[in-house]
């Protein structure tokens, strides 16, 4: 199952995530929350994993309208945004909130979850 839209980019990890973050805000995004991956399974479990974050973004009205109308969508909230490095590359995906639509019956959701399918789009076509 295709559950995201992804992108190799041609710049640094963190000069990525710089990016990514920066055109979140223009789309109306914040990030909620920053998970750095390989920091924490170091701590926690002292395994050593390759360079890998987690950005939860989230755009308030968007979320809001949202909430108003699936009340239990705080579930799959917030939108998350992967930055990672594989095989000496920097690689960007992005959850596509399209699915969803395929988990909650709720027709509302559906030009919701277009715009911000669209919204976060923008965001992979300019890094």
């Amino acid at each position: 199952m295709q559950y995201g839209f992804s992108k190799t980019v041609d710049m640094s990890y963190e000069q990525a995530i710089e990016k990514v973050t920066a055109e979140l805000k223009k789309e109306g995004f914040g990030v909620l929350t920053f998970i750095d991956v390989k920091e924490t399974l170091k701590q926690k479990i002292n395994v050593d994993f390759k360079k890998y974050t987690i950005l939860g973004a989230c755009n308030p009205p968007i979320a809001h309208k949202a909430l108003q109308e699936e009340e239990q969508l705080g579930l799959l909230l917030p939108c998350n945004v992967i930055v990672y490095e594989k095989e000496g590359k920097t690689n960007v995906s992005i959850f596509d909130p399209m699915v969803m639509t395929w988990i909650i019956e709720n027709d509302h959701m559906k030009p919701i979850a277009t715009e911000v399918q669209e919204k976060l789009q923008r965001v992979l076509k300019a890094i």
